[in-house]
């Protein structure tokens, strides 16, 4: 799954700070969720996500409430331009291309 998300302007620093460490208990409950690798590259205010998952869906909506979510996404949501309610409908970015 390939997703795409963008800083609101002047939140570089922070992002990157928050992202130095994550909670282990998010990580924990990522992998729980089926999460096998998750990598995030920005370039200036755009964030590109590369997650390797069993069901992006089904991840999103057992982490919607989960206790160590929340908290995060609290803080995600000072520093990301989206309004996201985590219901895990989104698609992702539409793959084009792919070198076989």
């Amino acid at each position: 799954m390939a997703l795409h998300t963008r800083l609101k302007p002047g939140m570089e620093a922070d992002y990157d700070r928050e992202h130095a460490v994550i909670p282990p208990d998010l990580a924990d409950a990522l992998r729980d969720a089926g999460v096998h690798t998750w990598r995030i590259w920005r370039d200036g205010l755009d964030l590109f996500h590369f997650v390797e998952v069993e069901d992006y869906q089904a991840m999103r909506k057992m982490l919607a409430d989960h206790p160590a979510n929340i908290p995060w996404q609290a803080r995600m949501a000072r520093l990301l331009d989206v309004e996201d309610d985590y219901s895990g409908n989104d698609m992702g970015i539409k793959k084009v291309w792919e070198l076989p």
